[in-house]
C-alpha cells in the first residue's frame, strides 16, 4: 500500500507600492471645474487619505461682451484661483453632447481656457464625464442638480448650498479624490494635461 503525501505549497503575497500610492496618505488640493461659457464653476478641495476637506469655490460670470473677451475672462479668472489656491489636481467635466452642435463648440472654448490656465502651476488635469461625477457623489449618473447639491454639502459639511455650478465643480473634485485610490492602485487614471 502506498500513502500519498500531501504537499502544501506556500505562496507569499507581496504588495507593490506604485509611486503615486505614497501621496494617498499626505494632503492633496483639488481644483473641480465646471465649464461653461457664461458661468464657470469652481471648487477647492483638499483630501487627506480619503477625508474631504472644504476650502472655496465659486462661480466665474462670463456673461457680458464678445465671445473672445468672455474666454479671456475665463481663462484669468481660472489662473487667479490657481495662482491663490496652488492646487496639485485638477478635475475637469467634459463636454457632452449637445443637440445644439454651437452651444458644444463653445462650452469646448470655455473648458479649453479654463484647462489652459491651470498650465502655468503644472498641476495634473483629469477628465471625468458629468455622469460619472455624478455616480460618484450622489451614487446615481442621473441625479439632478439638486441632489449633486446636497450630497456635496453633507460629504463637505457646509452650513450653506453652493450654487449649481460650484457645487459641480466641487463635486468633479470630490470625484477624483475618491477615485485616485483606485487609479493609484491598478495604474490607471492617467493625467490629460499636467505632470504625467
Amino acid at each position: 500500500m502506498t500513502s500519498r503525501r500531501s504537499t502544501a505549497t506556500r505562496i507569499s503575497v507581496k504588495k507593490y507600492l506604485h509611486k503615486s500610492e505614497a501621496d494617498l496618505t499626505t494632503r492633496k488640493r483639488i481644483l473641480g471645474i465646471d465649464p461653461g461659457s457664461r458661468l464657470t464653476g469652481f471648487g477647492v478641495v483638499d483630501f487627506e487619505g480619503s477625508k474631504a476637506l472644504y476650502v472655496a469655490s465659486g462661480t466665474v460670470k462670463s456673461t457680458d461682451g464678445a465671445f473672445a473677451d468672455r474666454l479671456r475672462l475665463i481663462f484669468e479668472s481660472i489662473t487667479g484661483i490657481v495662482d491663490e489656491f496652488r492646487p496639485e489636481i485638477v478635475a475637469v467635466e467634459s463636454v457632452f453632447m449637445h443637440k445644439n452642435a454651437g452651444s458644444a463648440l463653445k462650452l469646448g472654448h470655455a473648458r479649453s481656457a479654463a484647462i489652459c490656465a491651470t498650465f502655468q502651476h503644472g498641476a495634473e488635469v483629469y477628465e471625468y464625464a458629468p455622469r460619472e461625477i455624478k455616480q460618484a457623489v450622489v451614487g446615481t449618473g442621473a441625479a439632478t442638480k439638486e441632489q449633486v447639491q446636497h450630497m456635496v454639502v453633507s460629504i463637505l459639511g457646509l452650513d450653506g448650498v453652493p450654487a449649481e455650478d460650484a457645487a459641480d465643480a466641487l463635486a468633479a473634485a470630490i470625484c477624483h479624490g475618491n477615485q485616485r485610490r483606485t487609479h493609484a492602485q491598478l495604474g490607471t487614471g492617467n493625467a490629460i494635461a499636467g505632470a504625467r
